[in-house]
């Protein structure tokens, strides 16, 4: 299994972000999460990537986790090759590099750049290309090291159908090879690209099935996040 949470709690403050959360999410699986602004799918995230620590509970994840948050941060200034090449460098100078030799070093950088389709923007600066190409640099970045794992926070806010589509296109192919963890408002986007369905609610895990066992997804969404 790619994931195993057990009875996973998260306070800040005084406030219960995330209540008794058990959640096991298979290999190669494609997983919506679903929920309101404040549901706590972010919290989950970022206590799943490390970011942050659950209060109390247990979590495995793999040991190769790929990150977009929502807020994509980007260094504006630098060139798409370039900065793909500082991240590349920084993640072959950790404990456990990905390979050893300047070649690799270079193909991997192009590799992620044909990979996320940024041939014709790579010797741009980052901060003259579009939404759509910016969320393209921000998934190949989450691809260093080929992660077991994507966990994916909003990929497609504020993107054109244009562009909307291409990403679209872009997940569903990474989906064929690795666990997704997908967050989105965009029902439509869960029925396109995810087998599994996971609605939070006020901190608690209200609906957790495939998809396909789903017959209307807006009234399963509108019935697990109504006011109680």
């Amino acid at each position: 299994m790619a994931i195993q949470i057990q009875h996973l709690n998260k306070f800040i403050g005084k406030q219960h972000v995330l209540r008794d959360i058990c959640l096991t999410i298979n290999d190669g699986e494609v997983v919506g999460l679903l929920g309101p602004n404040g549901a706590g799918k972010s919290t989950l995230m970022k206590i799943m990537v490390g970011v942050w620590d659950a209060t109390d509970g247990s979590l495995q994840v793999p040991e190769t986790i790929g990150f977009l948050p929502e807020q994509n941060p980007l260094y504006e200034d630098m060139y798409v090759r370039e900065y793909l090449r500082f991240f590349v460098e920084l993640r072959n100078q950790s404990s456990k590099p990905l390979h050893s030799t300047p070649y690799t070093l270079y193909q991997q950088v192009e590799d992620l750049i044909e990979r996320v389709g940024l041939q014709r923007e790579a010797n741009k600066k980052i901060g003259q290309l579009s939404k759509g190409y910016r969320q393209r640099v921000g998934l190949a970045q989450a691809m260093i090291g080929d992660p077991e794992l994507l966990i994916l926070d909003e990929p497609t806010t504020g993107l054109d159908p244009n562009q909307l589509e291409d990403i679209r296109a872009l997940i569903r192919e990474m989906g064929e090879q690795r666990t997704i963890i997908l967050s989105t408002h965009i029902l439509q986007e869960v029925k396109q690209m995810c087998t599994r369905v996971v609605i939070i609610n006020h901190g608690e895990i209200k609906v957790d099935k495939p998809i396909c066992e789903i017959e209307d997804l807006e009234e399963t969404f509108k019935q697990a996040t109504k006011n109680e």
